[in-house]
């Protein structure tokens, strides 16, 4: 292996840990469309599912057939009807969904049942179980159109899904639900997939869809200063949904977007769109920072806090890498233990991204903002300028007129945001006691 590799592989590997342990023993429902499928993704999809399968966490794969359901009516001769974004399931149709199903459930399971040396299924143990966990009733007629064999979710067999995934299995299901008098009944894919998550409470609702995600305005084309929005707030996502136009094709902004917000209305932590077509997707949207896709949720993830004694591994965690390459003066865990009230941190889904700490020197009535670190994952995403605007806050709670900082390397980025140079003279005197001459670091102050 070359030295370049390592040294790329070894930092991302680690950066990748918190969210390993992090998924251990959640529940995630994957909504995986045909259309994805007849693409020729399944089997890369597969070595995803069984890689994050290993790494704890409990998968159920909820598949879709729309394509496959119209090739075979079409090699019958026979018209694929819609309405209301629901598909007319008429007796042939239906027997093409029987088949297509079938035929599906046994590719799916071929797929997860690779082992080939030198491969990423190899010494995969992926035990697949599906069954009848769905109990469904008619669509009926809706606007005066039948629906005939289509259906929707009146129950789900929670008790039963979960024995597959207490088995350590990873439960499949097809878009198909039965009455109790036994009749089958045609269902979206879409709405089982967020029943199953709703009922199971999972943590995760993923849908690899036609489309990237959804766009910071999604009714405008694709473009640099249109990109995907990574995180939707629950009640931004309602109000989107509002104005967007009704969905009634896949890749409608509102298709999935709505199902999303259903899951998480109903429970569900957070829930995903994400594009099929990207290779690598499931891994870069759960083990990734900002993903690839869109996340709804029903409060945002990224939390900027006052740090508490439970935040000081992670702390030291996140500095040490600067202190090593001289950015930052070193501290050990005693001095941040006894100083942790100072600080303030950012924490995006369990994990530190970012810190600094205001060291205040009341009779000066100014104050050092200390420990400026930002992950080099979210570098460039402002993470730096919110921990600024909290110093200063905290700073002027205290009744302190001005901020000054120590640096080395970062100086015009404190620049651009008020601070001034000054002479180390101007230092309050505890602070110019302790003040190193030989590192000759910048004094920068800003008043407030």
């Amino acid at each position: 292996m070359s030295t370049v590799f390592n040294f790329t592989f070894v930092p991302w590997f680690r950066s990748v840990a918190p969210y390993i342990h992090k998924f251990r023993h959640q529940t995630f429902v994957i909504g995986l469309p045909g259309e994805a499928i007849a693409a020729g993704k399944l089997q890369v999809i597969a070595q995803d599912l069984a890689m994050i399968q290993a790494m704890g966490v409990k998968i159920v794969l909820v598949h879709g057939f729309r394509p496959q359901v119209n090739e075979q009516l079409a090699a019958k001769g026979h018209a694929a009807r819609y309405s209301h974004g629901l598909r007319i399931t008429d007796p042939v149709a239906l027997d093409c969904a029987q088949e297509a199903a079938g035929q599906l459930r046994y590719e799916i399971e071929a797929a997860f049942s690779q082992g080939l040396p030198n491969t990423p299924m190899a010494g995969s143990k992926v035990r697949v179980i599906s069954g009848n966990f769905i109990t469904a009733r008619p669509v009926g007629i809706v606007d005066g159109v039948d629906f005939q064999h289509s259906g929707m979710v009146r129950k789900v067999d929670v008790a039963g899904i979960q024995r597959g995934l207490d088995m350590d299995a990873l439960v499949l299901m097809s878009p198909f639900g039965f009455s109790p008098t036994g009749e089958a009944f045609n269902l979206a894919m879409e709405e089982v997939a967020t029943r199953v998550a709703s009922e199971l409470k999972a943590d995760k609702l993923i849908f690899l869809a036609e489309v990237p995600g959804i766009r910071t305005r999604p009714e405008e084309p694709e473009s640099e200063d249109n990109p995907i929005d990574t995180e939707l707030p629950l009640a931004q996502a309602r109000q989107l949904l509002t104005k967007l136009p009704p969905a009634l094709r896949p890749t409608d902004p509102a298709f999935y977007l709505q199902h999303c917000v259903r899951a998480c209305q109903h429970g569900v932590e957070r829930s995903h769109i994400i594009p099929f077509a990207a290779d690598g997707a499931l891994l870069l949207e759960i083990y990734v920072h900002d993903g690839i896709g869109t996340m709804v949720v029903d409060e945002k993830l990224e939390e900027l806090r006052e740090a508490t004694a439970d935040d000081v591994a992670g702390i030291l965690q996140l500095i040490e890498p600067f202190e090593k390459d001289g950015t930052l003066v070193k501290r050990d865990r005693t001095e941040i233990e006894r100083d942790i009230a100072n600080y303030t941190i950012i924490e995006h889904d369990g994990v530190l991204f970012g810190c600094a700490a205001l060291y205040p020197y009341p009779e000066q009535k100014t104050g050092e903002m200390a420990a400026v670190t930002v992950s080099p994952q979210s570098q460039g995403t402002g993470d730096g300028e919110k921990l600024l605007k909290r110093i200063e806050q905290r700073a002027r709670e205290q009744g302190l007129a001005s901020l000054f900082v120590l640096t080395t390397r970062t100086m015009h980025w404190f620049l651009k945001r008020g601070f001034a140079p000054v002479d180390p003279n101007w230092l309050p005197e505890a602070r110019k006691r302790k003040y190193n001459w030989d590192r000759k670091s910048q004094v920068l102050v800003k008043r407030l």
